[in-house]
């Protein structure tokens, strides 16, 4: 047991303290984003006539496709469990795992990272509060299915789960924020030509994601976009200012040269 934890300790860049930190951190901002998240939630009347508003605007512009993309991969039960499984868990599990690979083994980039993370969870907080939106799974007339639910028996809009997920919160989608911050973080300090070719493509398997299981539109997806790359700027700009010697984007060629 000795042996083990001494093993772990010395993977620690520094130390548990610091790693004590960082968990509760990212425990304590995911906690209140979740509470806020839920308490944020609206009354269904308002969320169905703002995701009509993102129907009505899409069909303005022609762009409303996300009923013939889902239809077309919907006799593919595999491809559609596949995409349910990702919805599910890769939010949780890829990003956090990705963070605490980004922690142990690319440490001089991890803290740029993290603020950009609790920037993105902020701003979206935002929309959620002042644009509640019914997802696309809420409007079946246009075609759309649930594919959670019908696919996979997992019922995300029961009454255990709205405590902490606002089922209105379509608006933008956290899914492709993080998808593309980790996927632009992965490309920049992963080493080998496969691993980046890896996250330079995770971003848009995870908008097919959303929008094949009708949890997202196209809108949705952009907008989530425009999240990430808002909170670059501001962990860049606004937070790592504060402490340059720690939260300013660095990679390990970087800090070999200023060193």
């Amino acid at each position: 047991m000795s042996r083990a934890l001494a093993s772990v300790t010395a993977r620690l860049p520094k130390g548990w303290g610091d790693a004590g930190r960082q968990i509760a951190i990212l425990v304590g901002v995911d906690i209140a984003y979740e509470l806020v998240r839920g308490i944020a939630d609206s009354q269904r009347a308002d969320a169905i006539a703002h995701g009509a508003q993102v129907i009505d605007f899409e069909q303005s512009t022609r762009t409303f496709f996300e009923p013939s993309l889902q239809a077309f991969f919907l006799p593919a039960h595999w491809l559609i469990d596949v995409a349910n499984q990702l919805y599910l868990n890769a939010q949780f599990s890829v990003a956090l795992g990705f963070l605490v690979w980004l922690y142990l083994f690319r440490n001089e980039s991890y803290y740029f990272v993290r603020n950009m993370f609790v920037a993105s969870m902020g701003l979206a907080l935002i929309g959620y509060t002042f644009y509640p939106t019914a997802p696309p799974r809420m409007f079946p007339e246009h075609g759309l299915v649930d594919t959670i639910t019908d696919f996979s028996n997992v019922n995300h809009d029961s009454a255990l789960a709205k405590i902490f997920i606002n089922p209105y919160a379509a608006v933008p989608s956290m899914h492709c924020a993080f998808a593309l911050m980790i996927g632009g973080t992965g490309v920049l300090v992963c080493r080998s030509r496969l691993s980046k070719a890896f996250w330079a493509f995770w971003p848009l398997l995870i908008a097919w994601v959303v929008i094949v299981t009708a949890n997202h539109y196209w809108v949705d997806v952009a907008l989530g976009w425009m999240v990430a790359v808002a909170a670059v700027v501001i962990a860049h700009r606004l937070i790592a200012p504060a402490r340059p010697e720690a939260w300013a984007w660095r990679t390990t060629t970087q800090q070999e040269a200023e060193a």
